[in-house]
């Protein structure tokens, strides 16, 4: 671990560190891209496979812009404008994930009467790509007018945005705490992975047998 940066200042990993923060993040990819078909094999119909798609692709744009993001400020920090420009993207796309994750349960459950409105206004919030427009999202979404009465998975949404907020320390921890980014990367995998679990359990999981036979 190198010492902490001073103020404007960005942390420079060790070269193990700039291994697990590359590796977090590209382990993950093809695990993201079998969940993605998975949902889209489990579909219905065309809204759902649409819905898988959209919600795939966030996730998977997530693991392969931080990926590259992070094989280039290792490899090729000395091609500056390229480094800032993946670094902006692995922000950006930050915020599209956000949107994405959003999306199965605005097109899949039956919600109040502004859901039509929250499926367009999280993504102009993740086009805006700001701090406060995620805010003001995650404010909507909790008013009881677009809440849905059905609120299973609503319990691992919570869990999966708690460790997210506990990953933040981690990130914030550079110079600090050994490997703090690649930990970072862990919760957001954790986090990830419990969101996706919901979405599988509760929007795509296709009926058991005995649930068919009680209908």
């Amino acid at each position: 671990m190198n010492r902490r940066p001073s103020a404007n200042c960005r942390y420079q990993p060790t070269v193990y560190e700039h291994a697990a923060n590359c590796y977090t993040h590209a382990l993950l990819i093809v695990p993201a891209f079998v969940g993605m078909t998975l949902l889209h094999c489990l579909s219905d119909n065309n809204w759902e496979r649409i819905t898988a798609w959209v919600y795939g692709l966030g996730l998977c744009g997530l693991f392969v812009v931080s990926t590259v993001f992070h094989i280039i400020t290792w490899k090729k920090s000395h091609m500056r404008s390229v480094e800032q420009c993946f670094h902006m993207c692995d922000r950006v796309v930050i915020y599209f994930f956000i949107a994405a994750s959003y999306t199965p349960w605005l097109n899949l459950r039956e919600l109040g009467p502004l859901a039509a409105h929250m499926r367009w206004f999280v993504w102009l919030m993740a086009a805006a790509g700001t701090i406060y427009g995620a805010s003001v999202v995650l404010a909507c979404l909790t008013n009881e007018e677009v809440l849905p009465d059905n609120t299973d998975g609503l319990y691992e949404l919570a869990y999966g945005g708690l460790i997210y907020c506990l990953g933040v320390f981690f990130f914030k921890s550079d110079g600090v705490i050994p490997f703090a980014h690649a930990i970072w990367h862990v919760f957001v995998a954790l986090a990830a992975a419990v969101h996706y679990y919901a979405i599988w359990k509760y929007l795509y999981k296709a009926p058991s047998s005995e649930s068919l036979l009680h209908s």
